[in-house]
């Protein structure tokens, strides 16, 4: 059954949002981010310190569509008001590993005693600090954060070895504000 579905966002202060066709522009004293929503039928507007999104014949799948995008809306003003902040801690057994930001990359060296060093791409609107053990990641864009911190896992994870002694790696400890 065809209904009328609207979802209504506040606007906090010290925030300002423009909505254009579908582009949606965020601007906080954190910084600033913008998203292109791309669905036919669905109506974008801001009206006073509320976005409004909706469709006027609105089916399950729009339902759907429009909470999924509302709450894309959230997590924007939330990181332009708020960095999103991940931290990682980087354990091991074995051989010390060492952390570094270079020209946009980081470099993992001596992981598992490899003489060859581990590169990731470090994508710009990203803060990567590093002090000791822990390594914290913030970025006003939580798929930017989450994804550099998932990266992290990933490149130093252990293969071919016996994970009961091979406890080596950079671990995720918590993800905005949250203890794992």
């Amino acid at each position: 059954m065809k209904k009328e579905i609207f979802q209504e966002i506040e606007i906090p202060e010290g925030v300002e949002v423009s909505v254009e066709e579908g582009l949606v522009k965020v601007k906080g004293p954190e910084g600033e981010s913008e998203r292109k929503f791309n669905v036919i039928g669905l109506e974008f507007k801001k009206e006073g310190n509320k976005i409004i999104i909706g469709n006027k014949k609105a089916t399950k799948n729009y339902k759907k569509i429009i909470n999924t995008f509302a709450s894309h809306i959230k997590n924007m003003i939330k990181g332009v008001t708020e960095k999103f902040e991940y931290k990682l801690k980087i354990c091991f057994s074995h051989f010390p590993i060492t952390v570094e930001i270079k020209d946009g990359q980081a470099v993992i060296k001596n992981f598992l005693g490899e003489k060859t060093p581990r590169k990731a791409k470090v994508p710009s609107g990203v803060d990567v600090d590093i002090q000791g053990e822990l390594i914290t990641i913030k970025s006003v864009s939580k798929e930017l954060a989450g994804q550099v911190a998932a990266t992290f896992e990933a490149i130093t994870k252990v293969r071919n070895r016996d994970r009961r002694v091979f406890q080596d790696g950079i671990f995720m400890t918590s993800k905005s504000g949250r203890e794992i």
